[in-house]
């Protein structure tokens, strides 16, 4: 089958499409035919290998290259088969969900990490839930506590997840803040935003309102000022960071290791920084959401499998909004 593989770290020429076994399914997977994946934030961090920091940490990343070989984590498609211990899918059955080596004709996922297909939703738009839709959801409802009523100021609000935050605090009851760039500010209000704070005019850190729940997404903000804009007795959520310039020692985990060792002295408010993962029950919550209409996924520009590379160099010069698409 065909895949996008990386063996060393560098620009998107490191990125091959290349030929490569077709993946057999454990017991307890499933083999999906690759219809649609999405490119995240986190693909460009594990191709530029950056922060530095983070190859000496568990996960995708390595010293010199990454550990997991194809790149990708969002995706859509058919099931092609199941492993013995799989009850809930059977061949045939339009899916999605997360797992490594998305960018790829075929992926093997968890069963647990994969959730029937919204039918209203096409492949491309359901690829973008997954990773970017939880996160959203897991920051809001399960860290933020998010009650209707609230106020909520979403900073990176025009991004993969920010779209769907905004989306979100929505539906959880809460009057929405967003911040993002000129160029998006009717996108996010058309959204349901309540409020629109262009980041070129006004630094919403210096502005006197007040927030139940930050959810940042960006890390461009020290945690003094992120603080500062918070309620007393508020939630701040971080949440990594986008695309930087590259070649950094910490990246955004400067200010997530800086807020985990502060959170303990802090009392007028709780900072959170948000780890989040593949979780079926809330990709079942998601595709009822978008089932209904509630939840809808904004996809910027769609590329072929073999335009991975100038997929994730779009989202690294153009700052991409909401999801780049990679049909399959």
């Amino acid at each position: 089958m065909k895949a996008i593989t990386q063996d060393r770290y560098g620009s998107p020429d490191v990125l091959l499409l290349s030929e490569v076994d077709r993946p057999a399914p454990a017991d307890d997977q499933v083999l999906v035919r690759v219809r649609a994946a999405t490119v995240n934030a986190r693909d460009w961090h594990v191709m530029r290998g950056d922060p530095y920091l983070a190859r000496l940490m568990p996960g995708a990343m390595g010293l010199r290259g990454p550990r997991a070989r194809i790149r990708g984590t969002d995706f859509a498609g058919v099931v092609e088969a199941v492993g013995a211990r799989v009850t809930r899918f059977r061949p045939g059955d339009e899916v999605y969900g997360e797992a490594d080596g998305a960018f790829a004709e075929y992926v093997c996922a968890p069963h647990d990490v994969v959730e029937h297909k919204p039918a209203n939703l096409t492949f491309e738009q359901a690829a973008a839930l997954p990773l970017a839709a939880n996160t959203a959801l897991m920051g809001l409802r399960d860290q933020g506590r998010v009650r209707p009523g609230q106020r909520v100021l979403v900073n990176g609000a025009s991004g993969g997840v920010g779209t769907f935050a905004v989306q979100l605090g929505k539906w959880l009851g809460a009057e929405v803040t967003a911040v993002c760039g000129t160029r998006n500010v009717e996108l996010v209000a058309s959204l349901g935003a309540d409020h629109v704070i262009d980041y070129n005019q006004d630094d919403f850190t210096r502005d006197t309102g007040r927030y139940d729940v930050v959810f940042d997404l960006v890390g461009n903000h020290s945690l003094t000022a992120l603080r500062r804009t918070l309620k007393t007795g508020g939630t701040l959520v971080l949440s990594g960071g986008g695309v930087s310039t590259g070649g950094s020692l910490f990246g955004p985990l400067g200010l997530i290791v800086r807020a985990k060792l502060a959170a303990a002295f802090i009392r007028r408010h709780r900072v959170l920084v948000l780890d989040a993962w593949p979780d079926r029950e809330n990709l079942a919550t998601l595709a009822e959401l978008a089932q209904a209409g509630t939840l809808v996924p904004v996809i910027d520009r769609t590329y072929g499998l073999g335009e991975v590379p100038d997929a994730i160099r779009y989202v690294e010069d153009e700052h991409a909004r909401a999801k780049v698409v990679i049909t399959v």
